[in-house]
């Protein structure tokens, strides 16, 4: 049985001596490129820890000493060594093992953290918490180098440097990546630093070299030590640390187990809050992994554990049209600018940086000054489009609010992977944004339903020149076109029903389908025809605010159905029941929307169905709702006329 085989714990982890680490260390990484190729995940993060982690286990006692990951996407070594290796063959399906630490999964994962930059605040009040109640308990919060450039990680160290006598570790996982390569003055000190060890050895030859100097050798290198502080601060970012109060060790090189083990025994027994920095390799021992220049093979889907490369034909995806749109708005605007908050290449603008490097922002995992910063853009005569995933959207809302929308700046919200995610679970599903964004005002969002919808209403959007525009699409590949039957008021009307009523009477239901549910509404719309259900599919293309055309075609309809991939709660629904009131329109209204509360991870398909948001679910609660309406007189009279075989009613 081999070493991982028996591994069921981190105390089995404790009793291994040197060459045993070195061939455990060797077999986790088989084992995760095996594993990772045949589910997808996140693989290079979780290559680049592994002497970390097992040095981490080895020199802490998990649970009671808490362990926070920064972000959890590099916890699967992690959760190997606290006994969840079998769970690996269903990674991120539906009932298997969570992507991100689980605290339904393992005592051992305090967090289920996936969105950066806050590890230190979790770890500053778990740390006083622990001092608070008397517990001799450590808090070791490993942070990306890519989580630093978040502000949320400046706003706890200067909290946690207060805390003097508290027991915390920062271990500085430093790859120089986030999704990308990091960017920013901090990301130059730590590269800067990772020169230091051939500084260090430079100035070592150095005093070897002048000491054979007689009589003056030692004065001079005397001279030369005393300014060796000066020359190491300006490599170093140990000042910035220092000036917060923060002991500092390191550098460390992240893959040597034993200088990892001397470093984190050092950390623990200080007494108080110290940095502890590693150096690491995203993808370290995977060529394929470390060659890759674009990520480094950050989160591939399935893949040849071979050659590293894909497998299946990649789909053209929403990413890739909104990428290709805006290259073709970079050509024809010369105002148009772009903001990436580390994710250029996961949101789709490597094409549009490659065409105008000059005209692309990467702000480092920094949303809410994304959002700040484009406002500036803006008042600056720019019409800045912002890309973010929309599950980081929430980060940033004040800004939009206070800074964007408060202001009435031309600025554009590009959201990516809108609605259910599915598994990357319940932090990555982007299904609140609808709810947040109806509170703002002067906020114009645009769902589009294919690709020409894509295209249009990104250009529509980024038209707007005296306030913000968003603009909201789902992972993934993108549908067939769904040409409309005509334009109503700015709503495309996708299927009327084939009958009218002679007798003047109204269809029976009106469905309104945000984006991609247009498909999904059609679908919905040929069962209900079986059912005898008259029904309109439109798209409203503009869903905040609600057009004025949905409330008129509202009147035209005996029900309103919405159907929406966000929240139940302040959603699109919740948008139109409004408008309909305004306009003092009784018409009942239903809406089909996700339910208000945190999906389980899963394939997209599994969660929507897992929520009834299907053409046969839809279609099921259309018919039970249109049945219990009361019956329409115009159409009771044409059809009594229509009759020769009716007998007319009995008044006994």
């Amino acid at each position: 049985m081999s070493l991982l085989e028996n591994l069921r714990g981190p105390a089995d982890l404790r009793r291994l001596d040197g060459d045993e680490l070195r061939a455990l260390a060797a077999e986790i990484r088989e084992f995760l490129i095996a594993s990772v190729a045949r589910t997808g995940g996140h693989l290079g993060p979780n290559l680049g820890v592994v002497e970390l982690t097992m040095a981490l286990h080895r020199v802490f006692d998990s649970p009671t000493d808490a362990l926070v990951y920064d972000t959890g996407h590099q916890a699967y070594v992690h959760k190997i060594i606290t006994g969840r290796r079998d769970g690996f063959a269903r990674l991120k399906m539906t009932g298997g093992l969570s992507g991100y630490p689980s605290r339904a999964e393992s005592e051992h994962d305090w967090v289920e953290n996936s969105h950066a930059s806050t590890a230190l605040s979790y770890a500053d009040g778990l740390a006083k918490a622990f001092a608070r109640t008397g517990a001799r308990r450590h808090v070791v919060a490993v942070v990306g180098d890519g989580a630093l450039t978040g502000g949320m990680c400046w706003e706890a160290l200067n909290n946690i440097a207060v805390g003097t006598d508290r027991n915390l570790v920062v271990v500085v996982n430093d790859n120089g990546w986030s999704y990308a390569p990091t960017i920013g003055g901090l990301a130059d000190r730590l590269a800067a630093l990772r020169l230091q060890p051939s500084y260090e050895r430079v100035l070592t030859v150095g005093k070897q070299a002048l000491a054979r100097i007689p009589l003056v050798g030692r004065a001079v290198y005397a001279g030369l030590h005393a300014v060796k502080a000066g020359v190491k601060d300006a490599l170093a970012p140990q000042p910035l640390f220092a000036d917060l109060g923060l002991k500092y060790v390191g550098p460390v090189d992240g893959h040597d187990l034993v200088a990892c083990e001397a470093a984190l025994r050092r950390a623990r027994d200080f007494g108080g809050p110290v940095i502890v920095h590693a150096v690491t390799r995203k993808g370290c021992g995977y060529p394929p992994a470390e060659n890759d220049e674009i990520e480094q093979m950050h989160a591939p889907g399935a893949f040849n554990p071979v050659t590293g490369g894909a497998i299946g034909a990649a789909k053209g995806g929403w990413t890739n049209v909104f990428g290709q749109e805006m290259v073709a708005l970079g050509a024809r605007r010369s105002d148009v600018v772009a903001i990436t908050a580390a994710m250029l290449h996961p949101v789709g603008l490597a094409p549009f940086a490659a065409a105008y490097p000059e005209r692309v922002y990467d702000v480092g995992i920094a949303e809410q000054h994304a959002l700040t910063s484009a406002a500036g853009l803006a008042m600056g005569g720019l019409h800045p489009v912002v890309a973010l995933y929309a599950t980081f959207l929430n980060r940033a809302f004040d800004q939009l609010l206070m800074d964007v929308a408060l202001h009435r700046q031309p600025v554009t919200v590009v959201l990516d992977r809108a609605g259910v995610t599915g598994a990357d679970g319940p932090s990555h599903n982007g299904m609140w944004d609808l709810s947040i964004l109806g509170v703002v005002p002067g906020i114009r969002v645009a769902a589009p339903r294919d690709e020409p919808t894509l295209r249009a209403e990104l250009r529509e959007a980024v038209a707007v020149d005296d306030g913000p525009t968003v603009l909201r699409y789902p992972k993934g590949a993108v549908g067939p076109e769904l040409p409309a039957v005509r334009r109503v008021g700015g709503v495309d009307v996708l299927r009327e029903p084939v009958e009218t009523d002679r007798a003047g009477g109204r269809a029976d239901v009106l469905l309104v389908c945000v984006g991609t549910f247009g498909e999904l509404g059609l679908a919905a719309a040929d069962r209900l025809a079986d059912q005898g259900v008259q029904v309109t599919v439109v798209d409203p293309r503009w869903v905040l605010p609600v057009p004025a055309a949905i409330v008129e075609l509202a009147r035209r309809h005996r029900l309103v159905v919405t159907v929406e991939d966000g929240g139940g709660h302040g959603g699109f629904g919740s948008a139109v029941a409004a408008a309909m009131r305004a306009a003092e329109l009784d018409t009942p209204l239903r809406t089909c929307a996700l339910p208000q509360e945190f999906l389980e991870h899963g394939s997209r398909a599994d969660v929507l169905a897992a929520v009834g948001l299907t053409a046969q679910d839809v279609a099921r609660r259309v018919t039970e709702w249109a049945a219990a309406l009361p019956a329409d007189p115009a159409r009771c009279a044409g059809a009594a006329t229509d009759s020769d075989e009716l007998e007319s009613p009995r008044h006994d």
